[in-house]
């Protein structure tokens, strides 16, 4: 029997390396994604692993109407991963309504509206599983990421909150916290600061896969007994 994921965010960095994983391991995925098409992705899947099934899906989850765009097209899941997003390095001061709206939109509202949509085909299994890919500044908070660190914090409160609500019909509710991974989004860095980045970090900077591999250990059945926590993935930079 195909046990299939739905994966938010597939066509990002991070979230292609969770795609490859999980395929690895054997899951069946469906590929959302917005601007940036995964369905080459899911061609590259596709030839990898046949057996298999890869779904590529458009949303866009600053629009109202994405997790509906995204629900009507799922048939079947047993897990749910929301790595999806974007970041904003904005002064509160400078912040617009649109820009705050999109960012709850994006992080908030639509994924939790795409959980509770998929969330009756769980009942079909004994175990299912949530995982949110959240932010080291969803705990500490970061300067200029204002809003962002909010919206990232709300994936964490949700996080506890499903978890207890979920616990008695078997699916586990956890998040990733990553640090610094080195991904595009980071493109606008320096060398010279990225050097005195790395260098505050014990083991340095991050990559897609370190995030993936923790994705894995929280869906893969080694993890179980574990809901509603938080894996910080960040190279000793928040302890």
């Amino acid at each position: 029997m195909k046990r299939f994921a739905v994966l938010l965010g597939a066509s990002g960095e991070i979230g292609e390396s969770i795609a490859h994983q999980l395929a690895k391991s054997g899951w069946s995925l469906y590929l959302h994604w917005n601007s940036n098409p995964a369905s080459r992705l899911a061609a590259r899947l596709t030839e990898q692993y046949p057996a298999q099934e890869f779904v590529p899906i458009q949303a866009d989850f600053a629009d109202e109407a994405g997790a509906g765009q995204l629900a009507e097209n799922v048939y079947d899941a047993s897990c749910v991963i929301v790595a999806s997003g974007h970041s904003l390095q904005k002064m509160l001061i400078d912040t617009t309504e649109q820009d705050m709206e999109s960012l709850w939109r994006v992080h908030v509202k639509n994924p939790i509206s795409a959980i509770r949509s998929i969330s009756p085909f769980f009942h079909r299994y004994n175990k299912s599983y949530v995982v949110f890919i959240s932010s080291i500044w969803g705990e500490t908070g970061a300067s200029m990421e204002t809003v962002y660190s909010a919206v990232k914090g709300a994936q964490l409160a949700f996080v506890k909150a499903y978890a207890k609500e979920m616990a008695p019909s078997g699916t586990r509710v956890n998040a990733v916290a990553p640090g610094f991974i080195m991904t595009k989004m980071n493109d606008s860095f320096s060398a010279e600061e990225l050097q005195e980045i790395e260098d505050d970090i014990p083991l340095g900077l991050g990559s897609p896969q370190d995030i993936a591999d923790a994705v894995e250990f929280l869906v893969g059945g080694t993890a179980d007994y574990m809901t509603g926590q938080t894996l910080r993935i960040n190279g000793g930079w928040l302890i």
